[in-house]
């Protein structure tokens, strides 16, 4: 069954979790860890408990074994943190232009050709045996984990598992659970070593249990499919396996920016010519603008340029050159937005109250040009 990778929450914008670090195997990061949020700690709850008592039974009969459960539950626990989360998402729509002003950043572009030059051999070696184009796979890598600085590390047991406790998407991380438990079965990781994102998305490619199972590969050839090793040879493989087995064609581009192209995600903005590799890049993620922005920074990645068609100023009449000059000048008066990107997020918009209340004006948190001039 093809599971729809967006309901995990996946990828670009959901990253940059930490977790707790045990007993490390060989290529595995020793690296300390950085510790999670007290709400992605265990606690104590009877009703988990139960329900993990009661799942134990299920796993059984499904062939998962007694050492494999004692294993994989071993130090595991209810994450308040992980339902707060799952029921806090929401459908929201975020221009094309904000989205690849984070996904092909400037700085995701510079580590995106370091990290290419790093793993040249290994992703030309697999461009060679699945036909997938060596900058689609760097580029893949570069949205999910930020070329693996942004693995993820909560433990993929309890996040599976309180997530199939808590009911609202039950039944399809019962599967994501039980698919978990295979992969601890079959020695690919250890139970202790098994983390990834709040709702269990893994490693470098940010697999889920399910996917794994159907399309992980051994590319170094020690036994194990390792996609959270410090070496993403494993992992990088999987998702070229992923996208040869959903049909990616071989010597064919992704697409481009073209002015009679048929796709054009934002009202003014440019607008794209796509193949049908476009519709594989889209089976890693369901969305045009994660597939664009997977294409774009691989062309990136392989030494092209900014897109040539400007987007429209956004709906509050900025530019993004706008919007960075904003960014800038809060800075400056020492109303910190974290970064001057363009993109007018949390930070920004906390800055903006900050700066608002400290003229006495209307406290909205909204840009604008008016807003703008204010700074000079």
């Amino acid at each position: 069954m093809q599971i729809n990778r967006r309901l995990f929450g996946l990828g670009l914008l959901s990253l940059g979790i930490s977790a707790c670090s045990r007993a490390v195997p060989a290529r595995v990061s020793t690296q300390a860890p950085t510790g999670l949020p007290a709400d992605l700690q265990p606690v104590p709850n009877a009703a988990y408990d139960a329900w993990v008592a009661a799942f134990r039974g299920r796993a059984a009969a499904q062939g998962i074994s007694q050492s494999t459960l004692d294993a994989a539950f071993r130090g595991t626990g209810y994450l308040p943190g992980v339902v707060t989360r799952d029921r806090n998402q929401t459908e929201f729509s975020r221009s094309l232009e904000d989205y690849l002003a984070i996904a092909a950043s400037d700085e995701r572009v510079q580590k995106g050709r370091a990290a290419f030059d790093r793993h040249r051999g290994t992703l030309n070696a697999l461009e060679g045996r699945y036909g997938v184009d060596a900058k689609i796979i760097c580029a893949i890598w570069g949205l999910e984990s930020f070329y693996g600085e942004r693995r993820g590390e909560v433990p993929v047991i309890s996040a599976t598992s309180t997530l199939a406790f808590d009911g609202r998407r039950g039944r399809f991380f019962e599967q994501q659970l039980i698919a978990a438990l295979r992969i601890i079965h079959n020695g690919d990781i250890p139970a202790s070593r098994m983390t990834g994102s709040w709702a269990g998305a893994m490693g470098h490619t940010q697999f889920i249990p399910t996917s794994f199972l159907q399309f992980a590969v051994d590319y170094t050839g020690d036994g194990r499919r390792d996609i959270w090793s410090d070496d993403p040879s494993d992992a990088l493989a999987s998702a070229a396996a992923y996208l040869q087995r959903n049909g990616w064609q071989r010597g064919v581009g992704w697409g481009a920016e073209s002015p009679n192209g048929s796709l054009q995600p934002q009202p003014g903005g440019p607008r794209f010519a796509t193949t049908a590799n476009f519709r594989v890049i889209k089976r890693y993620n369901n969305s045009d603008a994660y597939a664009i922005g997977v294409g774009h920074l691989s062309d990136r990645i392989g030494g092209a340029g900014p897109l040539r068609t400007p987007f429209p100023p956004d709906a509050n009449g900025l530019t993004k050159s706008d919007r960075i000059a904003l960014q800038q000048r809060l800075t400056a008066r020492g109303f910190d937005t974290q970064g001057a990107d363009g993109v007018i997020g949390v930070n920004t918009e906390t800055a903006i109250r900050a700066y608002q209340a400290s003229r006495g004006l209307p406290v909205t948190g909204t840009p604008s040009q008016t807003l703008l001039q204010s700074l000079r």
